[in-house]
Protein backbone atom coordinates (compact mmCIF):
# COMPACT_ATOMS: atom_id res chain seq x y z
CA UNK A 1 0.00 0.00 0.00
CA UNK A 2 2.75 2.43 0.82
CA UNK A 3 4.57 1.68 -2.05
CA UNK A 4 2.12 1.57 -4.68
CA UNK A 5 1.05 4.91 -2.73
CA UNK A 6 4.57 6.71 -3.52
CA UNK A 7 5.15 5.32 -6.96
CA UNK A 8 1.37 7.24 -7.45
CA UNK A 9 2.05 10.59 -6.11
CA UNK A 10 6.26 10.48 -7.33
CA UNK A 11 4.77 9.38 -10.38
CA UNK A 12 7.79 6.56 -10.92
CA UNK A 13 5.91 5.23 -14.24
CA UNK A 14 6.86 8.61 -16.05
CA UNK A 15 9.84 10.24 -13.72
CA UNK A 16 11.61 7.01 -13.76
CA UNK A 17 15.50 7.60 -14.85
CA UNK A 18 17.64 4.34 -13.49
CA UNK A 19 17.35 1.34 -11.40
CA UNK A 20 19.34 -1.04 -9.42
CA UNK A 21 18.28 -4.26 -7.92
CA UNK A 22 17.30 -2.45 -4.35
CA UNK A 23 16.97 1.63 -5.51
CA UNK A 24 14.67 3.39 -7.93
CA UNK A 25 16.06 6.88 -9.10
CA UNK A 26 13.41 9.54 -10.87
CA UNK A 27 13.31 12.77 -11.58
CA UNK A 28 12.06 14.69 -8.27
CA UNK A 29 7.88 15.99 -9.66
CA UNK A 30 8.43 18.98 -7.82
CA UNK A 31 12.10 20.81 -8.63
CA UNK A 32 13.64 22.31 -5.82
CA UNK A 33 16.87 22.61 -8.33
CA UNK A 34 17.61 21.81 -12.04
CA UNK A 35 18.24 17.60 -12.02
CA UNK A 36 16.47 17.42 -8.46
CA UNK A 37 15.84 13.12 -8.09
CA UNK A 38 14.28 10.83 -5.37
CA UNK A 39 16.12 7.81 -4.77
CA UNK A 40 13.30 5.61 -2.96
CA UNK A 41 13.48 1.74 -2.10
CA UNK A 42 11.72 -0.63 -4.56
CA UNK A 43 9.88 -2.62 -1.61
CA UNK A 44 8.06 -1.82 1.09
CA UNK A 45 10.12 -0.32 4.18
CA UNK A 46 9.27 2.51 6.44
CA UNK A 47 12.57 2.91 8.40
CA UNK A 48 15.84 3.32 7.28
CA UNK A 49 16.46 0.49 10.27
CA UNK A 50 14.53 -2.24 7.96
CA UNK A 51 16.91 -1.76 5.53
CA UNK A 52 19.36 -4.57 4.59
CA UNK A 53 23.11 -4.73 4.31
CA UNK A 54 22.46 -5.68 0.73
CA UNK A 55 20.34 -2.77 0.27
CA UNK A 56 22.59 -0.37 2.21
CA UNK A 57 25.59 -1.50 -0.34
CA UNK A 58 23.04 -1.28 -3.45
CA UNK A 59 22.69 2.21 -2.08
CA UNK A 60 26.03 3.18 -2.97
CA UNK A 61 25.75 2.24 -6.38
CA UNK A 62 22.66 4.32 -7.02
CA UNK A 63 24.40 6.93 -5.12
CA UNK A 64 27.34 6.47 -7.33
CA UNK A 65 25.35 6.90 -10.84
CA UNK A 66 23.31 10.30 -9.36
CA UNK A 67 26.78 12.11 -8.72
CA UNK A 68 28.16 10.86 -12.21
CA UNK A 69 24.85 11.55 -13.85
CA UNK A 70 24.02 15.05 -13.13
CA UNK A 71 27.62 16.36 -12.50
CA UNK A 72 27.73 14.75 -16.54
CA UNK A 73 24.84 16.86 -17.13
CA UNK A 74 24.96 20.10 -15.11
CA UNK A 75 28.16 20.21 -13.00
CA UNK A 76 26.69 20.62 -9.72
CA UNK A 77 28.79 22.19 -7.04
CA UNK A 78 27.22 19.87 -4.45
CA UNK A 79 24.57 17.06 -3.61
CA UNK A 80 22.54 17.55 -0.59
CA UNK A 81 20.43 14.55 0.88
CA UNK A 82 17.55 14.56 2.43
CA UNK A 83 15.50 11.65 3.99
CA UNK A 84 12.60 13.25 5.91
CA UNK A 85 9.57 10.74 4.93
CA UNK A 86 6.91 12.87 6.79
CA UNK A 87 4.58 12.55 4.35
CA UNK A 88 5.40 9.85 2.19
CA UNK A 89 6.55 7.19 4.39
CA UNK A 90 8.35 5.01 1.76
CA UNK A 91 12.20 5.11 2.42
CA UNK A 92 13.52 7.31 0.15
CA UNK A 93 15.96 10.46 -0.18
CA UNK A 94 15.53 12.99 -1.99
CA UNK A 95 18.41 14.52 -4.04
CA UNK A 96 19.45 18.21 -4.14
CA UNK A 97 22.01 19.36 -6.26
CA UNK A 98 23.29 22.69 -5.24
CA UNK A 99 24.87 25.52 -7.86
CA UNK A 100 26.51 28.71 -7.19
CA UNK A 101 25.73 30.02 -10.39
CA UNK A 102 22.54 29.87 -12.58
CA UNK A 103 22.09 26.73 -14.65
CA UNK A 104 19.89 26.78 -18.47
CA UNK A 105 18.27 23.99 -19.44
CA UNK A 106 14.78 23.28 -21.55
CA UNK A 107 14.92 26.85 -22.08
CA UNK A 108 15.00 28.11 -18.59
CA UNK A 109 17.14 29.63 -16.36
CA UNK A 110 17.65 27.54 -12.81
CA UNK A 111 19.12 29.33 -10.02
CA UNK A 112 19.76 27.63 -6.55
CA UNK A 113 18.10 30.35 -4.65
CA UNK A 114 19.05 28.82 -1.02
CA UNK A 115 22.97 28.46 -2.16
CA UNK A 116 24.91 28.17 0.26
CA UNK A 117 22.54 27.41 2.63
CA UNK A 118 19.55 24.72 3.00
CA UNK A 119 17.77 24.52 -0.28
CA UNK A 120 14.30 26.15 -0.67
CA UNK A 121 12.27 23.01 -1.63
CA UNK A 122 9.53 25.26 -3.12
CA UNK A 123 11.58 27.34 -4.88
CA UNK A 124 10.24 25.76 -8.69
CA UNK A 125 6.82 25.48 -7.44
CA UNK A 126 5.57 26.63 -11.02
CA UNK A 127 7.69 23.67 -12.33
CA UNK A 128 5.54 21.03 -10.91
CA UNK A 129 4.67 18.60 -13.40
CA UNK A 130 5.87 21.07 -16.27
CA UNK A 131 6.98 19.36 -19.41
CA UNK A 132 10.72 19.91 -18.85
CA UNK A 133 10.70 17.27 -16.37
CA UNK A 134 10.19 14.67 -19.17
CA UNK A 135 13.25 16.56 -20.75
CA UNK A 136 15.34 15.91 -17.95
CA UNK A 137 14.13 12.30 -17.46
CA UNK A 138 15.26 11.94 -21.40
CA UNK A 139 18.45 13.48 -20.66
CA UNK A 140 19.00 11.43 -17.76
CA UNK A 141 18.22 8.22 -19.32
CA UNK A 142 20.88 8.81 -22.32
CA UNK A 143 24.68 7.32 -22.88
CA UNK A 144 26.17 10.37 -22.86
Amino acid sequence: MVLEAFRTQFQLEQLTVWTTAHWCISVRPAPATLGALVISARREATSLAELTPDEGADLTVAIGWVETKLRQHFQPEKFNYLALMMVDPLVHFHVIPRYHQPRQFGGLEWLDAGWPKPPELGAYAERKNHPVLHELVRALRSGS
